[in-house]
């Protein structure tokens, strides 16, 4: 079996330095050296499909674009790459959803996929107008799927929930096909809802072992579903030539972390209800000593930003070795990230992808040729001059 890799489209802005934002983290002012117009977005876009990824995820949160818009100019200058749009299910009605996924499948030829994000922070998610607590946020969010993934098989819908109520709900057109849904959560009212629901649960960087046992506890819980899940991680990743030169860069960013500015996205990470975004946080404690936490497994990225803060650092054979690791134990499917997001998915594109081919891990999927690609494609790709 093929690994799946997907790219990370930046919406919060772009730089050589790493760009803060997101559970209680403010966005930092890095954000602002390349920003995420559509333009910029789909010089990124079209390297990772060059490149070989399947999708970019794109986030969702009052410190980002919108995600449903930004993808949706942005697949019209692409071809191929599915784009992995993060959605709230408490801020629209799920028939309306369910619809605008057939619309978008129709207009990108299938090119949409779903990461469903219940919302771990309950002070964002009441600037806009939603006041349940968590626990009933995701059951709010099992009963808009169960009525999505309904609609989407074609069936008429009429569901009085604890949350949500529909009559006589349908859709004249359905997508083709469904999209699936991408679904992430620590807490056990989410490992619920991930078993019943999701293709594919996304777990946030933690080290392998860790990340073992979240594998085993869905699997479980899928299983009681008579379910299988499909497993992912989100990750950033720094890969150069050689170690030393991948270490350095990391050094690198973590010298233009402000102090202060730790100090304040560490506050703000506190008091996050999110039990992943905890998880995170004691990966490193606020502390700039002993960031990596596995071999080749660096903390740093969360020292100043929320959601996913752990990267992949090393050697491109050190990368490749990883990420063997993780699939090891579970994970088929990658989301990477770097800074600035147009370079570095260059050099895990033409430095890692082709090791994992050469270990029979990864297969180019727009394409059946093995030669790398020539220096000529990669800038008409990329749109460099």
């Amino acid at each position: 079996m093929s690994l799946t890799f997907h790219w990370f489209l930046p919406t919060n802005g772009d730089s050589r330095h790493v760009v803060g934002g997101g559970h209680g983290a403010p966005v930092t002012a890095a954000g602002g050296d390349r920003p995420p117009t559509v333009g910029y977005l789909t010089q990124i876009a079209r390297a990772a499909e060059h490149l070989g990824f399947v999708g970019a995820l794109t986030p969702t949160g009052a410190w980002c674009e919108d995600a449903w818009l930004t993808t949706a100019m942005v697949s019209q200058h692409t071809e191929r790459l599915k784009f992995l749009v993060a959605f709230r299910p408490g801020f629209v009605s799920p028939t309306l959803a369910a619809q605008m996924a057939s619309t978008y499948q129709r207009q990108t030829g299938g090119r949409l996929l779903l990461n469903v994000v219940t919302g771990g922070e309950s002070h964002e998610q009441r600037g806009y107008g939603d006041f349940l607590d968590k626990d009933a946020r995701y059951a709010r969010t099992g009963e808009f799927l169960s009525i999505v993934r309904d609609l989407w098989d074609g069936k008429t819908v009429d569901l009085a929930g604890e949350h949500l109520r529909v009559e006589d709900a349908k859709l004249t057109r359905l997508p083709d096909p469904a999209p699936h849904i991408y679904f992430g959560g620590s807490s056990p009212a989410a490992g619920q809802v991930a078993a019943r629901h999701a293709e594919v649960y996304l777990t946030w960087g933690e080290p392998p072992a860790q990340v073992a046992r979240k594998v085993a506890w869905i699997r479980s819980l899928a299983a009681e579903q008579g379910r299988t899940v499909r497993f992912g991680i989100r990750l950033h990743v720094i890969t150069r030539d050689t170690s030393d030169q991948a270490w350095a860069e990391a050094r690198r960013l973590l010298d233009g972390f402000d102090p202060e500015t730790v100090r304040a996205v560490q506050t703000g990470l506190g008091r996050s209800e999110s039990e992943g975004q905890q998880r995170m946080v004691a990966l490193h404690g606020g502390s700039l000593d002993n960031l990596e936490i596995h071999p080749n497994l660096w903390a740093g990225i969360g020292l100043v930003r929320g959601g996913a803060g752990t990267a992949l650092v090393g050697s491109h054979a050190e990368v490749a070795e990883r990420i063997a690791e993780y699939h090891s134990v579970g994970i088929d499917e990658f989301i990477f990230s770097g800074y600035p997001h147009l370079e570095e998915a260059y050099w895990f594109g033409e430095g890692v992808l082709p090791l994992l081919r050469d270990r029979g891990l990864w297969s180019h999927p727009f394409r059946t040729q093995t030669q790398p690609p020539t220096v000529q494609a990669r800038f008409a790709t990329s749109g460099r001059p």
